[in-house]
This record gives structure tokens, C-alpha cells and sequence, in this order.
């Protein structure tokens, strides 16, 4: 009798134990998409395409973003092979200066400024002069 009641009780264990894991994992999961969006990170997007001074895509083409009252580029990235390049900034009111320079080849550059209201998407144009 001793090892029926044994049998039991670690069943009922397993089960306690399975039922206790089944509610920690589902309100995990069953979170509203009011939650998941208060958790998500809103951005807002530059996005970009750079041209050459014969007005092809520039491709492979250093690109630097600063604050508009900083000195100093807080983001540096290289134009795609269609020209294009995108960068998360944080969402809100600011000013940025975007500008590109070929590397080896001093003289030709673009510059421009982006002004950011909300997370929004700001697309840009830099074209090449030399």
C-alpha cells in the first residue's frame, strides 16, 4: 500500500509541477498588442541614396550623421551597392546633419540637413559634387 500512495503522490506532484509552469509561461504570452507596442522602441528612420557627380548610385560611399548641435558624427555607415543607407535616430523633435565623402578622393562630397518631428521615415537625397 505504501508504494501505491508513493506512486500517487509523486504523479500528483508532476502534475502540481506541470500546472504551476503552464500559468508562469501563459500570461507571458498572452499579452496585449497595447503591452507589446508600450515595450516596442520607436524610431525615427533617415533613409537615404547617394549620387555620384554623373548621377549613378554611389555605391560603397561613407555617410555621417551627427545631432545638428553636435560636432562630432554619432553614426557612420557605407552607402549599399544601389547607393541607399538607412539609420535609426531617436524619435523627436531634433536636427541632424547628414553627409557623405568619398574616401581617396578628396573634394567630393555632399551635405545636407534633416529636421525629425516624431518616429517618423525622412527620406534624403545626397548628390556628389566635386
Amino acid at each position: 500500500m505504501t508504494r501505491h500512495c508513493d506512486r500517487r503522490n509523486i504523479r500528483r506532484f508532476f502534475i502540481f509541477a506541470l500546472l504551476l509552469a503552464m500559468v508562469a509561461v501563459v500570461p507571458a504570452s498572452a499579452r496585449t498588442n497595447d503591452e507589446k507596442q508600450a515595450t516596442k522602441k520607436e524610431y525615427a528612420l533617415i533613409f537615404g541614396t547617394v549620387w555620384t557627380p554623373d548621377k549613378h548610385p554611389g555605391r560603397g560611399v561613407k555617410v555621417k550623421i551627427r545631432r545638428a548641435d553636435q560636432k562630432k558624427a554619432k553614426w557612420e555607415l557605407v552607402s549599399d551597392r544601389n547607393g541607399e543607407f538607412a539609420q535609426r535616430v531617436p524619435p523627436g523633435p531634433a536636427d541632424y546633419v547628414v553627409w557623405a565623402e568619398v574616401p581617396n578622393k578628396k573634394g567630393i562630397a555632399a551635405e545636407t540637413k534633416v529636421h525629425i518631428d516624431h518616429d517618423e521615415r525622412i527620406d534624403i537625397g545626397l548628390h556628389l559634387t566635386e
